[in-house]
């Protein structure tokens, strides 16, 4: 293999991604020409609204795929939290690389933390995680949509639109924009359940190919890929869209793996929430047998009501 190509969006931290992989993969195989592919995918294009008013899935991986299946691109590079768990035929999610901080982080010019924000405080998120898990910690508080990119949202948050808001750590550690910030609190685990997936990135690459298979491997770290692949089980068996509020995430510690899982309504009410522990050697089925015993408890039914009313204050009434 003399040149390899990966796919990847164009937005600031997904070309920092990229990048990072392809250093990599240049100093591993320094025989190998590797050059990028970039694309602009859809949830880059929609701006102006939530994607889960947008429907279907993907939204920023299915691009990369298709020019994968064209023959445009050997590789893809993703944030595993925008990866659905249904991969094409043809392409293979191979490894995911060793996790960094998953923490969610408050962010303000005017509050020093989360309990600070006064009643009535307007806080920015477009994730119906994030909203759900505030507003069961603090439903006093007023939650109002963000979208854009990372420094249009950093911007209005700067210009007063917003007493504070939420997005991952490890994006902005990436990219260098905390420091002009003058609050910064990282939340807890506990306090605030990231996503399935987050900071790890996924590598997807066109199936059958070997020397695509071993460069993968070379990038895989196993704990990682250990606890996102319980956590997408999860969400695969419980069947939880974009629409659904739903926090999961698997860590290890020692040898241990301890899962936390949430789900309910967007504005915190009718929480199902679980933590579990588990040995790492049991717990290769951990994702799908807590999504069993969620399912039992009538998570499918809840998370169905609570797609009913996610931003029902911004759907389109019908006639």
């Amino acid at each position: 293999m003399k040149k390899l190509t990966i796919a990847t969006r164009v937005s600031d931290l997904a070309l920092w991604q990229a990048y990072h992989i392809q250093d990599r993969i240049k100093a591993q195989y320094p025989e190998i020409e590797v050059v990028l592919n970039k694309i602009v995918s859809n949830g880059d294009k929609v701006l102006d609204k939530p994607l889960a008013l947008i429907g279907g899935k993907g939204h920023f991986t299915k691009e990369l795929e298709d020019a994968m299946l064209r023959g445009e691109a050997d590789m893809a590079v993703h944030s595993l939290k925008d990866v659905p768990t249904y991969i094409p035929e043809g392409l293979c999610l191979s490894a995911v690389t060793q996790r960094q901080d998953q923490s969610d982080v408050f962010l303000s010019h005017t509050y020093a933390s989360l309990e600070e924000l006064p009643q009535g405080a307007v806080v920015g998120t477009t994730s119906l995680r994030r909203r759900m898990q505030l507003l069961k910690k603090r439903p006093d508080l007023k939650v109002k949509d963000l979208r854009g990119n990372v420094n249009t949202r950093l911007r209005k948050l700067k210009e007063g639109q917003y007493d504070a808001i939420i997005l991952a750590f490890i994006g902005l550690s990436r990219l260098d924009l905390l420091k002009d910030i003058p609050f910064v609190e990282k939340l807890s685990l506990d306090m605030m359940i990231p996503p399935m997936g987050q900071a790890a990135l996924g590598i997807e690459i066109v199936d059958g190919n070997e020397k695509l298979r071993e460069i993968s491997d070379f990038l895989k770290d196993e704990n990682t890929y250990i606890c996102t692949q319980i956590e997408r089980d999860f969400i695969s068996k419980i069947g939880a869209g974009c629409s659904a509020p739903v926090a999961c995430n698997a860590v290890v510690d020692g040898d241990t793996i301890i899962f936390r899982v949430m789900l309910g309504f967007p504005d915190g009410t009718n929480v199902m929430q679980e933590k579990v522990i588990s040995k790492i050697t049991d717990s290769k089925e951990l994702g799908k047998e807590l999504a069993d015993k969620m399912i039992k408890n009538g998570a499918l039914e809840l998370l169905k009501d609570a797609e009913k009313i996610a931003f029902k204050d911004e759907m389109p009434q019908r006639l």
